[in-house]
């Protein structure tokens, strides 16, 4: 696996140049210091690539995840991202994302045994 993804990687570095990857971590933790929501993913290219977005089922729906979308989003602008990308399963998140101003710009029709998959993208434009 490791000589699969050098050697995608230096592939990589032909045709856009060396690259400038960074970790883009948020979190939210309660009284008690635990975590109870969060945003990762990492910046290249001037993409702001998301990965995972979670909030505790006790914190859902009070704003939270939000907050935390919007402080990382203004930490991928501030490292010059152009744009923001997700995916998201149709149980999960495509209308919270979309009142965030992501557009759907792909999808995985739902099908025997997997739930309906979304690609989503958001321009800073």
């Amino acid at each position: 696996m490791a000589l699969l993804t050098t050697g995608l990687c230096q592939f990589n570095v032909e045709h856009l140049g060396d690259k400038t990857t960074e970790p883009l971590t948020i979190v939210a933790r309660n009284d008690e210091g635990e975590i109870i929501g969060g945003v990762a993913g990492r910046t290249i290219y001037n993409n702001f690539l998301i990965n995972v977005v979670w909030v505790d089922d006790l914190y859902r729906g009070k704003g939270l995840g939000q907050e935390l979308m919007k402080i990382a989003e203004v930490v991928a602008i501030k490292r010059g991202c152009l744009i923001a990308q997700l995916d998201t399963l149709d149980f999960q998140a495509p209308r919270f994302y979309q009142k965030l101003g992501f557009n759907i710009i792909g999808t995985v029709p739902k099908f025997a045994g997997s739930p309906a998959r979304y690609f989503m993208m958001k321009q800073y434009l």
